[in-house]
């Protein structure tokens, strides 16, 4: 079975669960109609179901080289990003004054998330090229805007970001790549960077690098560090790539996934820079990029778990294997049943998680209102983080779901998995975004938090009259996450920051259940027996993950260093 762009459920979901007619009845989306966004998605949807999916097996047997500096790409890759910049997927979401459409970043998600379904090695390099142009528009000056803007919405240009160095990992503060003033306005930029994705191409005219730098007055840490734009060609007077910048691709890494996907090692040796943002403002500026690509990287994960269940299902509905009934194939054993639609449940919460968290997003632009941000704000490190477990657990139950032949590479199951597990690793590991959730997502005393609850507990009301036992169940877990929340904003840093992980899950764990019961409500006899697999038998996880919340951190120091080693 070829890929399938989940178009209409996209449709569906923003018409009846996370509420799109919101964000398209402010001024600034007006523009974003049910027609408009209806032909996005169908268009968008084709694209990746016949140009980028035929590209994902040859660019995971045939991935990027590097050939005498010079980086070579999978086959079709070249054809493949020519058809999504052609189709203006890159530009979606930026601002009309610059060739972008002016999207709202939901509409955007939905498509991100169909790209990655289809291709997530491809994908990559426009979500990269997505944060930069949001970097740009808040922090670069107009000069910078007017000259990299449109040619990296038109594709003509790609844009990367450049944070890691092999001493300082997700310790920004540690980087030690220096930027001394030219004298004329720019900067000489020397350092290396690791783990650059998209870090090269042969099909784009220029990369453009943003980089993490020290000027020399610079203080230790991260309040020392200023950002630089530092293309691999030299902009001339007329605005078109000229001479070779001072920088190199020295190596390409080995990966177990995302073989299409070029990931850097840069250097740089006195390359021309130019400041973006005030002086040592560059982690200011490097969050707007980075908050932009984690929600796009938890919809990296969920678009490789529907690839992967629509590839396991494919699978099940013509392995024929025991005695079963009906059509005598594995889709009619419990164990597989169980699996898919354990799959097909799990997918559909974090996808309605981060399409509420883009929702969020545009209310906030749109609106400027505080609670909005806030909001956003705080679904943003759940966005990424369940997303990407969720991509990572369904990935590794359509292998399953293939039984032996899942761990024959010839099947094309055991990709997913390879390609997706990275994404609970970059743009800040899973572990850090639910520290960040506990720590600095909650110093409002949890207003963000407890107004979502709020928000469940009022769906589940209005939900008791058609779905009595689905919205009690719902209510209950709702209130107990209350109970939980309220203890953990009263304990110290390091008890919150124990309980994290487990924490962000339960809260993602009742959302699901928020999304699948709205769903329900309004959705055929099948949403409603999705909702109640969801309700019934997942969400009950809520109750021992907040157990472990409440252990705090004397548990996890119980067994000394020597003892973990002996």
């Amino acid at each position: 079975m070829p890929y399938r762009a989940p178009a209409r459920e996209f449709a569906f979901l923003f018409d009846h669960v996370v509420g799109l007619a919101d964000v398209t009845s402010t001024d600034m989306f007006a523009e974003a109609t049910p027609d408009v966004t209806e032909a996005i998605l169908t268009e968008a949807g084709r694209m990746c179901e016949t140009v980028l999916a035929p590209l994902q097996r040859p660019g995971d047997q045939q991935g990027a080289v590097l050939e005498n500096g010079v980086v070579r790409t999978s086959p079709g890759f070249a054809e493949g990003y020519r058809a999504i910049a052609e189709g203006g997927w890159i530009g979606m979401s930026a601002a009309q004054d610059h060739g972008g459409m002016g999207l709202p970043m939901t509409v955007t998600t939905a498509v991100n998330e169909m790209m990655s379904s289809a291709c997530l090695s491809l994908q990559l390099n426009p979500l990269m090229t997505q944060g930069q142009i949001e970097a740009l528009e808040h922090h670069a000056p107009a000069e910078i805007q007017a000259l990299y803007i449109p040619k990296l919405i038109s594709g003509e240009w790609c844009g990367t970001m450049n944070l890691t160095e092999p001493q300082a990992g997700s310790d920004v503060g540690a980087l030690r790549t220096r930027a001394e003033p030219n004298g004329d306005g720019t900067y000489a930029v020397t350092g290396q960077k690791i783990y650059i994705s998209w870090g090269d191409n042969d099909f784009t005219e220029n990369v453009c690098h943003l980089v993490l730098a020290r000027l020399p007055d610079a203080v230790p840490g991260t309040k020392g560090i200023s950002l630089f734009m530092v293309p691999k060609f030299i902009p001339d007077d007329a605005g078109n790539p000229g001479r070779r910048n001072s920088l190199s691709v020295v190596s390409l890494e080995h990966k177990m996934g995302l073989h299409g996907s070029p990931t850097a090692v840069m250097q740089y040796d006195g390359a021309t820079g130019w400041l973006i943002g005030p002086e040592h403002g560059g982690m200011a500026a490097m969050f707007t990029m980075m908050n932009n690509a984690r929600l796009g990287v938890g919809v990296q994960g969920i678009g490789v778990a529907e690839g992967a269940y629509q590839h396991a299902l494919a699978y099940a509905l013509d392995r024929k294997q025991g005695r079963a009934g009906g059509t005598g194939t594995i889709v009619e054993h419990a164990d597989v049943r169980r699996m898919l639609t354990t799959m097909k449940a799990e997918t559909q919460a974090a996808r309605c998680i981060a399409l509420a968290c883009a929702v969020a997003i545009d209310m906030a632009k749109a609106t400027d209102d505080a609670e909005w941000s806030a909001r956003a704000a705080f679904l943003t490190p759940i966005a990424k983080a369940f997303g990407t477990d969720t991509g990572m657990e369904v990935a590794q139950m359509g292998v399953q779901v293939h039984g032996g032949m899942g761990f024959i590479e010839e099947t094309g199951a055991a990709q997913y998995y390879r390609d997706v597990r990275v994404t609970a690793i970059y743009e800040g590991t899973n572990g850090i975004q639910a520290m960040d959730l506990v720590a600095r997502k909650m110093a409002d005393s949890g207003n963000a938090a407890f107004a979502l609850i709020d928000e469940v507990v009022r769906g589940a009301e209005a939900a008791k009259a058609d779905h009595p036992g689905l919205a009690q169940n719902v209510w209950d877990a709702a209130e107990t996450l209350r109970e939980a929340t309220e203890w953990l904003i009263a304990q110290e840093m390091t008890d919150r920051f124990a309980g994290a992980v487990p924490y962000l899950r339960a809260f993602a764990r009742v959302l699901g259940a928020h999304y699948h019961l709205k769903g329900a409500l309004a959705g055929d006899a099948a949403r409603v027996a999705l909702a109640a697999f969801y309700i019934r038998r997942m969400l009950p996880e809520h109750i021992g993950l907040l157990t472990q919340v409440r252990e705090g951190a004397d548990g996890l120091f119980a067994l000394g260093v020597d003892d973990l080693a002996a």
